[in-house]
């Protein structure tokens, strides 16, 4: 499961990233130049744990980059409000309501994704 969602998840980040040099309104997200950056560098991250590392390590990476995309939407719905927009870098990041529901549901598919990974190895180690 840890390998399909981070390859899986990672090919999503990838085309919202080109898709935001084409389309910077897509979804009703504020994709700028530094946003779809981060989810293309984002996208070949979970790729790569997907693919390319352990079981073990793509369950870290899940947790990790999961919590971090919960935390930063939970930031940015604490700081921007529910109906406003937020400047991360001036003239460069700015990040709305639909970016922190994107943020959020990327965060928390991926933190269960790993979580859950790691009950079923503790299930199957009998502890």
């Amino acid at each position: 499961m840890v390998t399909r969602t981070t390859t899986f998840g990672g090919a999503l980040l990838v085309v919202f990233g080109l898709l935001g040099f084409i389309a910077p309104g897509f979804l009703g997200m504020h994709l700028g130049t530094a946003h779809n950056l981060v989810f293309l560098v984002s996208g070949a991250a979970a790729i790569y744990f997907g693919l390319l590392t352990t079981q073990a390590a793509g369950r870290i990476f899940c947790i990790v980059f999961g919590a971090s995309y919960v935390l930063l939407a939970l930031a940015g719905f604490v700081v921007g409000g529910l109906n406003s927009t937020s400047t991360g870098i001036p003239g460069a990041l700015v990040v709305g309501p639909m970016d922190h529901l994107v943020h959020l549901i990327l965060g928390v598919v991926f933190l269960s994704v790993g979580l859950a990974s790691e009950t079923g190895h503790r299930q199957r180690l009998g502890a």
